[in-house]
């Protein structure tokens, strides 16, 4: 008897160490895919690096991804399905601030163990000046010094800078000799940022592609096998990839052959992707999601807290409400646009009227609902729930799932105590 039961505890032990081990090993996955550039810092670190042979090879079998663990930090060299989605990026940034990051790492390849921000912004002056680049960039205005400060910080995020002393605001505020910061600067995690296969670099004067669509995809383009099984193994990377980077993917997006390849093979790509990251499928005939319960694995949340959130939540009613009518009347949702800008502005107009008492001061103000109907359609069309051209909203399959009826609002004695502790409360 005692020998069974010790038998029998040794393999409890070890059914526990294996469902470890799989929730260890899927938390590592889930903190790549939203911190692809990790460094030692990271909470997620140290398990990162006990599973790290386990993770190399299921980024390398399922999406073609190559994933370095090393000491100083951890890269997953993501790459995405489509160069042409211009939702992804860091938040708050734009064209111009994209060349400042460039810029600022080119000036970090060169620069010393240690930096100072001036250093770094004088620099910085030297590379833009450059005829070529046709940017133009001073640190005499306070906007131009907070945009510096903007890329700093960013760099601080990724664990490419680490601020030994002083601050980043006095450097915008004074701009004088005085106002300053030093950084040690993170070799390991600066030579991470490109996740690129090919760097531009690398391209004779005159040989470079011309535009920008056509730089990018030289910059990603991967070996392919020539034979059918190369091919169908990059068929399988492109769409796992798009559906663990992507909210959704839609089927008319897709080309005649990875379209055959994903109706024949979606059910099984999705059950592999989604026991390894925690997600949920959602197959419908106008494509596929992979959804997260805990919404974590998403730039973008929602529902979520805040004005913003409740107001692209309830535009996302709105127009999810619109189209299921129009699906009543027979009329194509996929073809023509069905709302003007200007209709979601008047119908936030009406809603502040029932819904401004749980919405920031600023929300309140007369003409806001202008401005938050382009938060609502950019939250919106990030999460590829609608699409936008010309001033005109056109919903997607997906937004479906918003056409939750009419809210119904239950007054408490407590307003401002029940707006402070709800989903929806004041930002």
């Amino acid at each position: 008897m005692k020998a069974t039961n010790r038998s029998n505890d040794g393999r409890n032990i070890g059914l526990q160490q294996q469902h470890f081990q799989r929730e260890e090993f899927r938390a590592c996955l889930r903190a790549l895919l939203m911190t692809p550039l990790m460094n030692p810092a990271d909470d997620d670190f140290a398990a990162v690096r006990r599973q790290a042979e386990a993770l190399r090879e299921w980024f390398s079998r399922e999406t073609g991804w190559i994933l370095q663990v090393e000491r100083e930090g951890a890269r997953l060299y993501k790459r995405p399905g489509t160069v042409t989605d211009t939702m992804r990026g860091l938040p708050g940034y734009d064209r111009r601030r994209y060349v400042l990051l460039c810029l600022a790492c080119a000036v970090l390849e060169r620069a010393d163990p240690q930096i100072t921000l001036r250093l770094l912004g004088e620099r910085l002056l030297e590379l833009a000046a450059d005829p070529m680049l046709d940017f133009t960039f001073t640190l005499e205005a306070q906007h131009e010094r907070r945009e510096l400060v903007s890329v700093c910080r960013s760099l601080l995020d990724l664990g490419v800078l680490d601020r030994v002393a002083g601050d980043e605001e006095a450097f915008v505020q004074a701009g004088g000799d005085q106002a300053d910061a030093l950084y040690d600067v993170q070799r390991r995690m600066l030579a991470g940022m490109l996740a690129a296969v090919r760097g531009p670099s690398t391209w004779a004067p005159g040989e470079a592609p011309f535009t920008l669509e056509e730089r990018l995809r030289a910059m990603v383009d991967e070996h392919v096998a020539d034979s059918e099984e190369g091919r169908r193994t990059e068929l399988r990377h492109q769409l796992a990839r798009r559906l663990l980077d992507d909210p959704v993917v839609y089927v008319e997006t897709l080309d005649p052959e990875a379209r055959a390849y994903f109706f024949n093979q979606r059910g099984t790509m999705a059950a592999r992707l989604c026991d390894a990251a925690g997600l949920v499928a959602e197959q419908r005939a106008e494509g596929l999601a992979l959804v997260d319960e805990a919404g974590l694995l998403t730039d973008v949340a929602m529902p979520a807290e805040g004005t913003d959130a409740h107001v692209t939540l309830l535009v996302a009613e709105y127009l999810a409400v619109g189209q299921r009518q129009r699906r009543k009347d027979g009329a194509d949702t996929m073809q023509a646009p069905i709302m003007r800008e200007h209709d979601i502005a008047d119908f936030l107009h009406e809603a502040k009227s029932r819904y401004g008492r749980y919405w920031r001061k600023s929300a309140r103000e007369p003409g806001a609902e202008r401005e938050l109907t382009t938060i609502a359609i950019e939250r919106l069309e990030k999460l590829q729930l609608i699409v936008r051209k010309a001033g005109a909203v056109r919903p997607l399959p997906a937004l479906a799932r918003f056409a939750l009826g009419e809210a119904e609002i239950h007054e408490t004695r407590n307003v401002a105590a029940q707006a402070a502790g709800s989903l929806f409360g004041p930002t």
